[in-house]
This record gives structure tokens, sequence and C-alpha cells, in this order.
């Protein structure tokens, strides 16, 4: 990760969930786990996140304060979903007000499946995405685009198969 030459900053939102994700979440942050050692740094300020990283499905509430978050990152941003409800709705999806997964409401970058995520799984999902964060990286300096984001945000529905690029972790 040599890019910018500075840490990737993560922001951690949880939408309708169980909690069970955002517990082994803060397990990753343990001496146990310890997801600093590649060099992430956990903010509460979308406008300094490079990486959103998102527990629990979408519903009607979360849906506007998930497109907010996102819409305030910088480019480039890479998005993660954690655990079950936020790759798919999990055990919620059939509730009246659930919408789905995150990509309902935004393009996810990498999936890391389970309920309730693996520590492991997680840590493997951050790796993947700064992977993927380097990668966009690339792209837009080719272009000459710094920090502009890349498209306007699309209308409400599911993102376009060509969004969905990994799954971390099993």
């Amino acid at each position: 990760m040599g890019f910018e030459k500075k840490s990737p900053w993560l922001i951690h939102y949880d939408g309708s969930s169980c909690n069970g994700c955002d517990i082994e979440v803060l397990a990753c942050l343990t001496p146990l786990y310890d997801v600093e050692r590649f060099g992430i740094v956990n903010t509460g300020d979308p406008k300094h996140a490079d990486i959103f990283l998102v527990t629990g499905g979408v519903n009607a509430q979360n849906l506007p304060v998930v497109r907010q978050i996102y819409d305030q990152m910088p480019e480039p941003k890479v998005v993660i979903a954690v655990g079950t409800c936020a790759c798919t709705g999990g055990v919620f999806r059939e509730c009246y007000n659930m919408l789905g997964g995150m990509d309902k409401a935004i393009p996810v970058d990498v999936y890391v499946p389970g309920c309730a995520a693996r520590p492991e799984s997680i840590i493997a999902g951050v790796v993947k995405g700064l992977s993927v964060l380097e990668e966009k990286h690339r792209k837009l300096k080719a272009t000459g685009n710094h920090g502009v984001p890349l498209e306007k945000p699309k209308a409400f529905g599911t993102y376009g198969e060509e969004d969905k690029h990994e799954t971390a972790g099993h």
C-alpha cells in the first residue's frame, strides 16, 4: 500500500442487524487480531475515510444515511459488506421495511459472508479492500481525476452485477 504513503482510513456503519458482526468488527481492533497492523486507521468522519465497512442490511430508514456517508467519501473509495445481512439482507430480508443487502443502496466492492462474520474473514476482506483501493487509485491517477466522483449516484435499486467484485473469507 504505497499509493499515497498514508494509512487507509476506515469508517464503520451498522445498518439494521443483530449486532453480532459489530462485535466481531470490534474484536478485529483488539491485540488478538490487530487489524491496525495493516495501517488501518478508524475514523468517524466520512470525508476522511477511504474504506466504508458496513454491517447489517438496508431498510427504508437507514437508506439515506448509507448513501450520505458513501457520497461524502472522497474518491477512490471501497465498500466492504460484512456479514450475511450486509451481503443479502440476512434473516431480516423478508421484513416489511427491509430492502436487502448493501448493494441495494451503494456499490459494494468486497463481500465478507458469515453470521456473524469471523474476525479473520473480516480482516481478509479489509486486506482485499486495500488492493481494490490501490487499483482504483491507479485508475484515477491514469485519468487525471483526483478525488472527484466518477459517476453520478444511481437511483434506488440494485447496483449491477458488474459492481460486485470479490467475496473474502468463508
